[in-house]
């Protein structure tokens, strides 16, 4: 209890930061109902994910055009469109062909795992002219089948010519792959997908939670420019760095992509002066990756150290949203070749083999490992800009932030928005403290800032709340949800809420819940 309570004391003064001569500005989002999706889990709240009425897990504007159309996926298998003015849906793709479902793989897993099944997509920078976007997807190799697609439910895709990728190894007993994918549409001005597919990367991971998770592209990147059409990618550890076995080392080894920040141009045409084919011959790697040149190590990796950086966003430089073990949840900026220290570190404290947090050693650095054995000296680790403890007022599992650069709303401008997924409690961090705090010293901390919701509630009026639960909840119940809370389990909330923030192109925000399946708009906020 002594040590518990240590914890909590040490998160009220990390998540304090820096000292401010004013009381900051209390902020209040103004939502309001967007989109209902439609139900693929179980209404009687069973089971670890099902009980979610809908897993919608990212929400993405094409881009190009001025078409107004969203692409939202659900973990469970569907990639729909949402028409922005009808609100109208369609099925575009559907991933899953387990169990009697009409989809494309039929080795998807889905069903276990909080980020399971078909986890997320995104469109190539040049989408408008090339028809190119990119899936991730896990898939149980034990599972009978193919891992061929099956066209069956998509006749205009064609499959020939599809090959599947040797996996990329990991340390350890297997039990998942995931797989990116690239997509070329030959007609994306209709509401079907018509054309071919490439697997580009398929990697073995050591459980069933912390998989390949998100992806992007630089914003400010343009033709011509280094990082044009380059991709980021986060992986996590696959559930290896908490384990009391050989494979905790995993996130730090050099020579296995998990627990990673990896850097691939997908396009072979890109970059070629300045890029070299990947093993698989399906990518390129840009010859200025920070390891390219040491021996053992993958080339693809950008940056390492990391449990499950879960959501990745981008504005004057990539941050990452990183779900945390026991203790903290965090918020890093990702620097080339930087080290952020786990399984050796959680947040800003040691982390030791029984998985319990403490103080910094005095000579803070750790072994760059290239593989079980070997190493190539010594660095200090990267730490966090922000934190939050796993206590009542903080959460359990850090969900995505984007720093406001929209138009409709100026009281939102210039701060970062993030909120925990399980207890639905929102906050805002001034983006130039968070620059700040990016000062290499593990104890400056950007101030977090409590968020209010105040929901447009569909029936009319409006109701304020501390946090998205109690709405989630509420709307979760109204569609025949039957579970005596929120569903799911979480051990500072009880059920999750289960949110997430996602952007359109004019980088509005929306919030995202599995719980009940909803999408929401922020239409305003309150605050300076």
């Amino acid at each position: 209890m002594r040590g518990y309570l240590l914890r909590v004391c040490f998160s009220l003064l990390a998540t304090a930061g820096v000292s401010a001569a004013a009381e900051p500005p209390q902020v209040t989002l103004e939502i309001k109902d967007y989109a209902t999706m439609p139900i693929t889990g179980v209404l009687d709240g069973k089971g670890q994910v099902n009980g979610l009425l809908s897993r919608v897990n990212f929400l993405r504007e094409e881009p190009g055009g001025g078409k107004g159309r969203l692409f939202v996926n659900d973990l469970n298998g569907p990639l729909y469109i949402l028409d922005k003015n009808s609100r109208k849906l369609t099925t575009y793709l559907d991933f899953n062909g387990r169990d009697g479902h009409n989809g494309i793989f039929h080795k998807l897993t889905y069903e276990t795992g909080y980020a399971n099944g078909f986890i997320n997509f995104i469109f190539d920078p040049d989408y408008a002219h090339n028809g190119k976007f990119y899936t991730i997807h896990l898939e149980d190799p034990e599972l009978p089948g193919s891992s061929l697609p099956d066209n069956t439910s998509v006749p205009g895709f064609k499959t020939s010519g599809y090959t599947v990728s040797s996996a990329i190894p990991t340390p350890g007993a297997i039990q998942r792959e995931a797989v990116l994918i690239e997509w070329t549409d030959t007609n994306i001005s209709n509401s079907t997908f018509e054309g071919t597919a490439r697997e580009l990367i398929r990697v073995q991971l050591n459980g069933r939670t912390h998989p390949m998770g998100d992806f992007i592209f630089n914003p400010a990147a343009g033709p011509g420019d280094t990082d044009w059409r380059v991709m980021y990618i986060s992986c996590g550890d696959g559930g290896s760095g908490e384990t009391m076995t050989a494979i905790r080392s995993n996130p730090q080894r050099l020579d296995t992509l998990v627990g990673k920040i990896l850097r691939i141009v997908p396009a072979l045409e890109e970059h070629k002066d300045s890029s070299t084919v990947s093993e698989n011959g399906q990518y390129r790697i840009p010859n200025d990756n920070p390891f390219v040149s040491q021996d053992g190590a993958r080339k693809e990796i950008w940056a390492s150290g990391l449990r499950n950086p879960s959501r990745l966003s981008w504005d004057d430089r990539l941050i990452a949203d990183v779900i945390g073990l026991h203790t903290w949840e965090t918020v890093v900026f990702i620097h080339k070749g930087a080290n952020y220290g786990y399984s050796l570190r959680e947040g800003n404290q040691a982390l030791g083999p029984d998985n319990k947090t403490g103080s910094l050693p005095e000579d803070d650095k750790i072994p760059v490992r290239i593989n079980d054995t070997a190493t190539a000296g010594m660095v200090v680790p990267t730490y966090p800009v922000a934190q939050y403890a796993h206590a009542k007022g903080g959460g359990d599992a850090v969900g995505s932030g984007f720093v406001y650069r929209g138009k409709a709303i100026p009281a939102l401008r210039g701060k970062y928005l993030f909120g925990d997924i399980s207890t639905g409690n929102l906050w805002y961090i001034d983006y130039k403290e968070m620059l700040a705090a990016d000062d290499g010293d593990p104890h400056t901390m950007a101030a977090m800032h409590e968020v209010k919701v105040l929901w447009s509630k569909p029936a009319g009026g409006s109701e304020l709340y501390g946090s998205m639960a109690p709405i989630t909840e509420s709307v979760y119940h109204a569609r025949g949800g039957t579970a005596r809370g929120l569903p799911g389990s979480a051990l500072v909330s009880g059920g999750r809420s289960d949110i997430h923030l996602c952007v359109d192109a004019d980088g509005e925000l929306y919030i995202l819940s599995k719980s009940d399946g909803v999408i929401r708009a922020v239409v305003g906020a309150t605050g300076k």
